[in-house]
């Protein structure tokens, strides 16, 4: 009989209270309940690890000693378990290489794509290379016109100086009758006189011929003959195409008929096909390899043996997957590696303090060279002395050209007066090669680490000036397909990418030769010519253009076509492509082009992205756990996700989400919600059941949210603000359209819009980073904007992010706060370690004195177990304490250093009531809805909302100054209703001691609480970067071009809605009682 459902029996893992789960299978499951309450102990902690477990045991021994090693959820047991899969809130790879089109695999594909079906071009010229055998190139020559007249000429020179005299007799002593020079035909008996400092290009003609096609006893046939095919597809321009199949030919209206290669090899003279054949392997053999076909009169076609560039002398390597991989050799750029930026010392970082004199510091590097070497400081005298300026002269009042010599260098010779610590004055000459030069040769030359990371500090990522960004050679730039380059297309957004391959299998109206046509000049005329020679093409024109240039998604996406032979080869590559490209657009990620940097995801993108890569895969049977998919999503891109996860689910899979969205728990089809509150108060099951059911429990704070009976309140009034303002000016970055915003100060400002609309790039990249040069100094450069004023309304700026709080499970959130500080301070004040002579220091588990030596601190042992898992137990020495017995005799009311650490936050803010410094700190923890949190509770075990809220109570109990600004990203991630209503109050608290918050959010919750929103789109990626609206909630709300005043308008008609029944109801009561 087949198991329908996944039943778990006593888990006791974290907090949960000896549970009893029953779920069941193939449906879409949410957990939900308050931050802290156990969601994740029971998804991730119990039946993933459960679930990894199993699988990794079912494994050989030999194979599991490669694994990660998992250990055994505290739960009694769990039946009908499948294959799990976890795909949670984690930010992608660090890794600089990493791209979206690499993690998702679809550059792959891409690199197979343009290795099978690519055209290559000479990087310099643009013109196309292509590689043919001496077959075809016999087989195209007669796919000319019957009666056409050509010549056969041999590249002798291209482009190049000299009088080449010993050619003209080499060619004379073989036989040649006549050559080519400069495009002008001149007979070898001749003496032909050329200029020296002139580049020429030489080609010898090696035969004339007429095309004859008929046989000898055709064309001496009767007149009244019935016309012959030959003579039918003769009569024709003939639209030949050598990767073409050989059994059919395509004509001028796209039918398909027999091959002109079928019928000459039936119908043509064998006589002049083997003179033709003969002819084109002496010219072979004389052009290196490459025949110049000119058509008297006509056009001129170009043909080789090898892959490479007769007119600028390149050969280009044979094109492979490889060839397009900027983590290769053979593809990446040499000069960057392939990582398409190069670190270079930063002139902005170099001068830090423009407001300071040189001998005050204002050259950062030098700020200490001035004062302790003399040599530099003689230097710099000289210099000052030479170009008339005071080293107390403020930087910023040095001319341009002043400042310039100081960071470029001079070619001038300098005169030093060189004093030594120990000897006398000498006199030297020297070339200054300037501060920036000097510190580059310096990282280079030194063997010391810490210069090398001092100087470190003073560079910036800056764009490879050799590839420009585009991370590869430029012969595989030169690589095309429909127009257009690997680059090129990986520049575009999902959405257009999908544009982009659709339209690549259409037909399009383009010139099926195998070079483009070029308009050049001769005698005074301008003419089309396929090929042109080198000497009618400027040396500065590329055929091909910029190979950088973004494409012009207004446009057509695709300058060419793809042969049947194309199409063949790429069809199952394309669908491959667009198969994954569907999937990125179905879970809402649109905007993001496939060239984006990993390590600049998001951890909801990145999520989605693994999501997507999931629904491509195909499986069946599995069971998906999900940590909030709705992270980071506009309300409008909801309903895309819910419609991935239910695809997800109807293939045959479980899927098993913690999230506490209201729309994706409208379209679950089983509800779990753990409470009824956090940490020790949580752990258990307080409702199940579908949608209504938990909405009609009264026991759940879920259903009580949901239902209407609890509700996040509007304010009824919205600040002024203190009249000031922060007005940013032409704002560029990424995608913003130089857009100018004005920040009101002192008020809750909410920054909303459609992911990829621009939120993050005009207030993380933009706002913050220029307010943290501004005050602190930052290496950060801010992104691309003409500048922003107000900045002196502010002394502050505080970014709260969700990135970790500590790397190692030593710190913790006591450690953060600093309050752990006071903690050791406050024991080391006991009487009993007063007469001991114990120091704070003694109470610390990160240095020898109080901590347990034989586990460093860390209250547990790993023991290897070589291919089992690796065990951990308590330290035998201290029990898990951390902390030895010296340490641990000493108490505060009672309690030990340890069993501090073990306490909830909550438990800590009454046990310090008495302590300020260390109430405080735990009052705000608390308030920001981390009482269930334990004091030592390892950083490493946070989630990105848990850290950061630590950070939020951090900055909270810290003495205001009335002018912060305090940026916010995204802090509702991983809250419950109750617990954004908390947060909520907690920022209200920030605006009234007269801070300035801007917060980037999508919870209406929170965009509704604010006093002003900035609303950018109106969609992601190009399609965004404008700002829509901007004023109060309900201003916004009655803009119909905003996606976030939509659902605002639909959020306040509902909230009246209701509102007007509680009243009707409350009105019924008064009348029935």
């Amino acid at each position: 009989m087949p198991q329908d459902k996944i039943v778990i029996r006593g888990a006791r893992e974290h907090n949960l209270k000896n549970i009893n789960v029953t779920i069941p299978r193939d449906k879409l499951v949410v957990i939900t309940g308050l931050s802290g309450s156990g969601k994740s102990s029971l998804a991730f902690d119990t039946i993933f690890a459960e679930g990894q477990r199993r699988y990794v045991e079912s494994l050989s021994a030999y194979a599991r000693q490669f694994l990660d090693k998992m250990e055994k959820p505290d739960v009694d047991h769990i039946d009908g378990l499948s294959p799990a899969i976890s795909i949670d809130q984690k930010g992608a790879t660090h890794n600089p290489r990493s791209t979206v089109g690499t993690v998702t695999e679809i550059y792959d594909y891409l690199r197979l794509l343009y290795a099978r079906i690519g055209h290559q071009h000479c990087p310099q010229c643009g013109r196309e290379v292509t590689r043919q055998t001496l077959q075809q190139i016999v087989d195209a020559v007669l796919s000319l016109q019957e009666g056409t007249r050509i010549m056969l000429l041999a590249p002798l020179v291209q482009g190049r100086k000299g009088e080449y005299k010993n050619i003209f007799d080499d060619m004379r002593r073989a036989g040649y009758v006549r050559i080519r020079v400069d495009g002008t035909v001149y007979d070898l008996s001749d003496e032909i006189e050329l200029d020296k400092q002139k580049k020429h290009t030489i080609e010898v003609v090696v035969d004339r011929l007429i095309i004859r096609k008929g046989r000898k006893e055709e064309q001496d046939g009767a007149s009244g003959a019935s016309e012959s095919p030959l003579k039918r597809v003769a009569e024709r321009p003939a639209l030949y195409d050598v990767n073409a199949p050989v059994d059919t030919h395509i004509d001028e209206d796209g039918e398909r008929e027999p091959s002109l290669v079928s019928i000459l090899h039936e119908d043509v003279d064998p006589a002049f096909r083997q003179r033709l054949t003969d002819s084109l392997e002496t010219t072979l053999k004389l052009g290196n390899g490459v025949v110049l076909v000119s058509v008297v009169d006509g056009e001129e076609i170009l043909f080789s043996e090898r892959a490479a560039c007769v007119y600028d002398g390149i050969s280009l390597p044979e094109i492979a997957p490889r060839s397009f991989s900027f983590n290769s050799p053979h593809g990446a750029c040499p000069a960057c590696t392939g990582l398409g930026t190069q670190m270079e010392i930063d002139p902005e970082l170099v001068v830090t303090h423009p407001e300071l004199s040189i001998a005050q510091g204002a050259i950062a590097p030098y700020s200490k060279v001035v004062n302790n070497s003399q040599w530099h400081g003689a230097i710099l005298e000289a210099l000052a002395q030479r170009y008339d300026f005071n080293l107390d002269t403020p930087w910023r009042d040095l001319s341009k050209e002043q400042q310039h010599k100081i960071l470029y260098g001079t070619k001038d010779e300098l005169t030093i007066h060189y004093t030594p610590q120990h000897g006398r004055t000498r006199t030297y000459s020297v070339h200054f090669e300037g501060v920036l030069a000097s510190l580059d040769k310096r990282y280079k030359e030194t063997s010391s680490e810490m210069i090398r990371e001092e100087i470190e500090s003073y560079m910036s990522a800056r764009i490879c000036p050799v590839c420009h960004g585009a991370r590869l050679k430029p012969e595989t730039l030169a690589v095309t397909i429909g127009g257009r380059n690997i680059v090129q297309v990986t520049q575009l957004s999902i959405n257009m990418a999908q544009r982009y391959f659709s339209e690549l299998e259409i037909d399009h109206e383009v010139d099926a030769a195998p070079l483009p046509l070029v308009t050049v000049k001769s005698n005074g005329h301008t003419k089309k010519k396929r090929n042109p020679n080198l000497h009618e093409v400027s040396s500065q024109e590329n055929l091909l253009g910029d190979p950088m240039a973004k494409i012009d998604t207004n446009g057509p996406l695709v300058l060419g076509t793809l042969t049947e032979r194309e199409r063949f080869i790429a069809r199952q590559v394309l669908k491959e492509i667009r198969a994954r490209l569907q999937f990125l657009l179905d879970v809402g990620l649109d905007y993001l082009t496939l060239n984006r940097a990993a390590m600049s995801l998001s951890g909801g993108e990145a999520q989605r992205i693994r999501l997507a890569t999931q629904i491509g895969s195909g499986l069946m049977g599995v069971l998906y756990i999900l940590d909030e998919p709705s992270i980071g999503l506009h309300q409008r891109d909801n309903e895309r996700l819910i419609r991935t996860l239910t695809r997800l689910r109807n293939l045959g899979n479980t899927l098993l989400v913690v999230e506490h969205d209201e729309d994706t728990m409208r379209s679950a089809d089983y509800i779990i919600d753990i409470g009824p509150g956090a940490g020790e108060h949580g752990g258990h099951v307080v409702a199940e059941g579908t949608y209504e059911q938990i909405v009609d429990n009264l026991k759940s704070v879920t259903g009580d949210y949901l239902s209407g009976r609890k509700r996040i309140v509007t304010p009824q009034e919205r600040r002024e603000g203190n009249g000031k303002s922060l007005v940013i000016r032409g704002a560029k970055e990424n995608n913003l359209k130089d857009v100018t915003v004005e920040v009101p100060l002192g008020k809750f400002v909410a920054v909303t819009g459609v992911s990829g609309s621009g939120k993050s790039t005009l207030i993380t990249d933009i706002l913050y980073r220029k307010l943290s040069h501004t005050f602190f100094r930052s290496h950060d450069k801010p992104g691309q904007h003409e500048g922003i004023d107000g900045l002196e309304h502010l002394d502050k700026v505080i970014d709260i992010d969700q990135s970790p709080i500590g790397r190692t499970p030593r710190s913790n959130p006591a450690t953060y706060t600093n309050a752990f500080t006071a903690i050791r301070e406050l024991f080391a004040q006991v009487p009993e370690s007063r007469i001991r002579g114990y120091t704070a220091g003694r109470f610390s588990f990160n240095v020898k004195g109080g901590r347990c030596e034989a586990c460093k601190g860390e209250g547990i042992v790993k023991i290897e177990m070589n291919f089992l898992p690796d065990v951990y137990v308590p330290c035998e020495v201290c029990k898990g304490k951390r902390y030895n017995r010296e340490a641990l005799d000493i108490h505060y009311k009672g309690k030990s250093i340890a069993d501090v650490l073990d306490m909830t936050i909550e438990e800590a803010t009454e046990f310090f009531a008495n302590v300020p410094s260390i109430h405080n700190k735990m009052k705000t923890l608390n308030d920001v809805g981390l009482g269930y949190m334990r004091l030592g509770q390892p950083a490493t075990t946070l989630s990105g909302g848990e850290a950061q809220r630590v950070k939020l109570a951090t900055e909270l109990s810290r003495r205001a100054t009335g002018r912060t600004m305090y940026i916010l990203d995204e802090p509702t991630t991983g809250l419950h209703f109750a617990d954004v209503d908390r947060l909520l109050q907690v920022l209200q608290r920030l605006v009234d001691a007269g801070n300035s918050l801007v917060v980037i959010e999508h919870n209406l919750d929170v965009i509704k609480s604010a006093d002003c929103l900035i609303d950018l789109g109106p969609e992601g990626g190009d399609a965004g970067g404008n700002i829509i609206a901007q004023g109060t909630p309900e201003e916004v709300a009655e803009n119909e071009q905003s996606y976030t005043g939509h659902f605002l308008k639909r959020m306040f008609i509902e909230e009246a809605a209701r509102a007007n029944a509680n009243a009707q109801t409350a009105k019924t009561d008064t009348i029935s009682v």
